[in-house]
């Protein structure tokens, strides 16, 4: 399991001995955990599986069995003597209808491997399955370990209108402010706070800490759907998403699993997203006046598909079984959480579903310092993948990348010592179940960066309603925060993509705010930032989006399209819009790989258009000069 480091030294002052049980927990380094994909066998306990509309399949639970006992039998699961015993073994069952229309089969004992790959297979070559998946197994996103080394000073030039006066935050909360590797918090509280805008954290739970003001969490719900998983005394799912604690034992997940404390990780993902702030409290929050509707679906040993994709569903407003309808739908879902894996089809739909609903879904990249391509639900369509920075702006050393990263944000953890290698936020203080006594408590990972991410989606989309104009589409607001991402301080390495650069809140305000050019205007385009590749590109057939690259002089220019799926055509215009008939170069090859490149560019705007021969998937684009 993936779990933050948690040293719990007393660090009291007479400020926070004021609120009673409340203290510090002092990180000294990160804990020992275990990698992100697990145990090398993944074992599921069940089988996700969507039945094609009109096959008697789809409405008849005789028939979704029969469906699944003919797969199991074409498997020959343990050779072909065996394989009626361990059909025998599985007894698979149908549990439930998810809220995307697939079907969760339960099995009696555990599947994965070979025999899993066989099972899914030839489920996958009946006709009447659209999709089955594995019910994986996902955990939350915190650093493994790994010795930080040296000390950087927080420090801040700005002089805002709104210093917070919680007493640790110009000492804990270089996040915010650090005008290196902060996201510029200060300037942009002049703006917005995200008043009026629901964040859901799915997550472990949340506990009443005190430093959230009366109000800004709601009471949210537990999709936990196992009792031995959930720490509840019955199966099933409860209103309420209240933390019981994610502490194990030595061996206690899978063959080899660490012994861990509780996380309480889901606090503390919430308190970067709304914490109170500026009320002589502890800490502070980014988008403080927003709402928070925390949904569990990580506890003992983490959390399955299946429980995740209804929780992304009901989040967002979608109908789910059994569960009442949600009466505030998120306007933002923010998941620091993951596995190893493509991003499966289960994934795919709950995502897909709440994104056509208008809810903008951010997703942590992951911290095993690989390809984010390996890492789900990160790697699927239709989502904000953030990769993590420190307070010098250096990539985390821990943090996934890719071309499917979108951006980056403050995770913690590069080369900048104890307190300012940690992202801290209020927790619990208590090692198993939460006890009533809280405390603050410093984190390390993508998990903490993509709750900034969310939080400044907030305070976009308020501001704009607060302007009167209408918040922005999912696809819209990812692009404005990717295009107002401020450059990496420290040089990235081009083969190891963090995004478009470091989320900067005043910069992503400034630029949803900006009145309409009503004059000499060109046309709206999404700024590309020289040898910054911009991944994660997806579209309909037939779709198109607008780029701009200010050029100078002389010096060769290229534009280039790179990875994913589909086919995608490149066409650039220098000082207007191109088009497939009207376009100073172009590069229409088969599938992704283009390129537009001028040996002698004029100084100017040049615009780059990608349009989607075919619906296309992770593509990337990058202009270099």
């Amino acid at each position: 399991m993936i779990k933050k480091q948690n040293l719990r030294i007393n660090l009291l002052a007479a400020a926070v001995l004021s609120l009673t049980g409340m203290g510090m927990a002092h990180a000294a380094g990160l804990k020992a955990s275990a990698p992100l994909s697990g145990p090398k066998d993944a074992q599921v306990e069940g089988i996700i599986v969507k039945y094609r509309a009109g096959t008697t399949a789809s409405s008849s639970a005789t028939a979704k069995l029969a469906v699944v006992n003919a797969a199991l039998s074409r498997a020959s699961l343990g050779g072909a003597s065996a394989a009626g015993a361990r059909m025998a073994a599985l007894n698979p069952r149908v549990t439930r209808r998810l809220g995307t229309g697939a079907d969760l089969i339960s099995l009696r004992t555990r599947l994965g491997g070979a025999e899993l790959a066989a099972v899914l297979a030839e489920l996958k070559a009946d006709p009447a399955v659209q999709y089955a998946v594995g019910d994986a197994i996902m955990y939350p996103l915190d650093a493994p370990a790994r010795a930080l080394r040296g000390r950087a000073a927080a420090s801040s030039d700005a002089t805002p209108s709104l210093v917070p006066n919680d007493p640790y935050y110009a000492n804990y909360n270089w996040n915010l402010f650090n005008t290196v590797g902060g996201v510029n918090a200060p300037a942009a509280w002049d703006i917005s706070k995200g008043a009026g805008v629901v964040v859901a954290v799915l997550d472990t739970g949340i506990v009443p800490h005190p430093d959230f003001a009366p109000g800004t969490v709601l009471e949210g719900y537990d999709f936990i759907s196992q009792a031995t998983r959930s720490r509840r005394p019955t199966d099933g799912r409860v209103p309420g998403a209240l933390d019981q604690g994610d502490w194990v034992a030595a061996g206690e997940c899978y063959a080899g699993s660490p012994q861990d404390d509780s996380s309480w990780h889901g606090t503390h993902v919430a308190g970067t997203v709304a914490q109170a702030t500026n009320n002589g409290v502890g800490m502070a929050g980014l988008a403080f006046e927003a709402t928070v509707l925390p949904v569990r679906v990580l506890g003992r040993c983490g959390g399955t598909l299946s429980d995740i994709a209804d929780a992304i569903t009901w989040a967002s407003g979608g109908t789910v079984a059994g569960v009442p309808a949600n009466p505030t739908p998120a306007d933002v879902i923010n998941m620091s959480l993951g596995g190893a894996g493509a991003c499966d089809a289960a994934y795919q739909d709950a995502i897909n579903g709440a994104v056509g609903r208008g809810t903008l879904v951010v997703v942590a990249a992951g911290n095993d310092g690989g390809n984010v391509a390996g890492a789900r639900p990160a790697n699927c369509n239709n989502v904000v993948s953030v990769g993590a920075t420190g307070i010098t702006g250096a990539m985390a050393y821990y943090s996934n990348y890719g071309a499917l990263v979108d951006l980056s944000a403050p995770g913690g953890g590069v080369t900048d010592g104890n307190p300012n290698g940690y992202i801290w936020q209020g927790i619990a203080d208590s090692p198993t179940s939460p006890n009533g006594n809280y405390t603050y408590g410093g984190n390390a990972g993508t998990s903490m960066a993509a709750p900034h991410v969310a939080a400044v989606a907030a305070m976009v989309q308020s501001a704009l309603v607060a302007k009167g104009d209408d918040p922005l589409a999912p696809a819209a607001l990812e692009a404005l925060l990717k295009q107002s991402a401020r450059t990496f301080p420290v040089a990235v390495d081009p083969a190891k993509p963090i995004g478009t650069g470091i989320l900067d809140a005043k910069a992503a305000l400034d630029l949803a705010l900006a009145e309409p050019c009503t004059e000499d205007c060109g046309p709206t385009a999404i700024a590309l930032t020289n040898k910054v590749a911009v991944g994660g590109l997806s579209g309909a057939a037939g779709s198109s989006v607008l780029y701009s690259f200010d050029a100078s002089a002389g010096k060769t220019l290229s534009f280039i399209t790179y990875g994913g799926t589909g086919n995608v055509s490149l066409y650039v215009g220098a000082g207007a819009e191109p088009s497939a008939t009207d376009h100073d170069g172009k590069s229409t090859r088969a599938g992704n790989a283009e390129t537009v490149r001028f040996t002698a560019p004029v100084a100017g705007t040049y615009y780059i258009k990608v349009v989607g021969e075919a619906a296309f998937g992770g593509v990337s684009l990058l202009a270099t000069q």
